[in-house]
């Protein structure tokens, strides 16, 4: 029988640990705006003003076809009136569990300011033009290893990256305005946004804006 790590006494390691150790700012419930988008930016840029590490790191959560859920981190691209913008290779595994099941939720947490935002929502492909433009302002490298349109295939050996990171790598060279065929920019348009902002005393202040006929309703909701 395969012999499994001993993991004894992580349950105390984990008990010791202190949480909501942040500074959280004031959040006034009752004034906030009428729209979720108004309200992320706000928080986004208080974020970015005191010094969060990589605020616009988020967890994409996607849903295979099975019922499977699988999440991983992305930086975030935009956020406007038509919805929170991420960009992947369509054939990634991502890219395909959006093809079979094209909903999505996004996690932003910021520890230092005790905040975490949850949106939640259909998700539709932004324009090929959007997507070109997205790629073209990546750095080299990221560009290259895009090209090689391998990403989590199963990897065999140091000499087969080498070799798709130099044909990738001359045909930047020969075509600098090259865009992989399955490059895509997405929005997650969402129908739920909540903030949450945490409290030691565990008294948590949470807002959810929710989709009604167009606009959005909002409700406090119990910590």
């Amino acid at each position: 029988m395969e012999q499994v790590a001993s993991v004894e006494g992580l349950r105390e390691v984990l008990r010791g640990i202190s949480v909501l150790k942040g500074q959280a700012p004031e959040f006034d419930l009752d004034n906030a705006p009428g729209n979720p988008v108004e309200l992320f930016s706000t928080w986004f840029r208080y974020a970015v003003d005191v010094g969060v590490v990589e605020p616009h790191a988020m967890t994409l959560s996607t849903v295979a076809a099975d019922g499977r859920p699988s999440a991983r981190v992305l930086i975030l691209k935009d956020v406007d009136a038509t919805g929170w913008h991420f960009a992947i290779n369509a054939g990634s595994r991502k890219g395909l569990e959006l093809a079979a099941n094209p909903v999505a939720a996004l996690t932003f947490y910021w520890p230092q300011v005790v905040r975490q935002v949850r949106i939640s929502g259909p998700v539709v492909a932004d324009s090929p033009q959007v997507a070109a433009a997205d790629f073209l302002a990546r750095p080299i490298g990221s560009r290259q290893i895009a090209l090689t349109g391998r990403q989590s295939q199963i990897f065999h050996a140091d000499s087969e990256l080498e070799d798709a990171l130099e044909k990738a790598r001359v045909e930047l060279e020969a075509s600098p305005d090259s865009v992989p065929t399955g490059w895509t920019s997405y929005a997650v348009q969402p129908d739920e946004v909540e903030f949450w902002q945490g409290d030691p005393a565990r008294l948590h202040k949470r807002l959810r804006y929710e989709r009604i006929d167009g606009g959005w309703g909002r409700n406090r909701l119990w910590p």
